[in-house]
């Protein structure tokens, strides 16, 4: 997949950053009412897995396809009611862990675009309005 977002990794030149990132988004998910119910109790492999999928995505080692496949996100994300409300709950926390890591910095527009597509492209449920 070739697009900005590829070349992110090579300009950071490292996987701390991501592992951060990954850290500042789970802090907000751990604290949020709306999204906790959607993850196992312990978080660590969602944020391993998070963290491997990232670096891969925005042009790193390939550890996540090695480990466990092609990513398939919207496959994996079946299982999982996401809705309107949950897809703006996440991409809120993501974006909040966007903003802390400075690395990212100069990469925040592209990457504030991607995980907006992302976000909506996963939704697989919409909220039907009561009539009551």
């Amino acid at each position: 997949m070739e697009d900005a977002t590829t070349e992110i990794y090579a300009q950071i030149g490292t996987d701390q950053p991501f592992y951060a990132l990954v850290e500042a988004f789970y802090e907000g998910v751990e604290t949020d009412a709306l999204l906790r119910p959607l993850y196992q109790a312990d978080l660590t492999s969602a944020k391993l897995h998070t963290t491997w999928f990232l670096i891969q995505r925005f042009g790193g080692p390939l550890r996540y396809q090695e480990e466990r496949g092609h990513p398939r996100l919207r496959m994996r994300h079946m299982p999982f009611q996401i809705g309107p409300a949950e897809s703006e709950a996440w991409l809120r926390h993501m974006n909040a862990a966007i903003d802390s890591i400075p690395e990212f910095a100069p990469f925040r527009d592209i990457l504030r675009q991607y995980f907006s597509d992302s976000a909506a492209f996963l939704i697989n449920h919409s909220e039907i309005p009561s009539l009551a």
